[in-house]
């Protein structure tokens, strides 16, 4: 068992490996991002990477708190869907209206990997095989969809 503060320096130390590793990749249009904390320029809608203990996901998620606009982003999403399986070559989970970890009604798409531990630093290297490539295709289908976004 970690103490709280080694699991967050543990944590923290994971996700400064990958920034450093992700670094020199640039974005789709060619410029500078941080991919750990990506902005998507639209209000309400993220890219969120999770590392935790047993999983890795990788995914977009519709927070808006007016339930039906929440919807409606959703929706928006899946008539994009055969372009972001396009640009990720894989199919990814659909959830609307789940709750989160803090009880907040969201909607979310994202790409999940079992069996693999952040506190476990052997486990880093396939963690970020499986997030590199997907949030780097996020991004490629983010450049070619977000004015649709934009208007909201």
């Amino acid at each position: 068992m970690y103490s709280r503060s080694e699991t967050s320096r543990i944590r923290k130390s994971f996700w400064i490996a990958f920034g450093q590793y992700m670094r020199p990749v640039p974005n789709a249009q060619g410029g500078r991002v941080n991919w750990q904390n990506y902005k998507t320029g639209v209000k309400d809608i993220y890219f969120r990477l999770r590392a935790e203990r047993g999983y890795a996901t990788v995914g977009i998620e519709v927070t808006h708190k007016d339930e039906e606009l929440q919807q409606l982003f959703f929706e928006q999403l899946m008539q994009l869907r055969k372009i972001l399986e396009q640009c990720t070559g894989e199919v990814w989970d659909w959830q609307l209206h789940q709750a989160n970890e803090f009880g907040q009604l969201i909607s979310k798409v994202e790409k999940r990997m079992d069996g693999v531990d952040v506190m476990n630093e052997n486990d880093w290297p396939a963690i970020i095989s499986f997030l590199k490539p997907r949030i780097i295709a996020l991004d490629e289908f983010w450049d070619l969809v977000k004015p649709g976004f934009e208007d909201f």
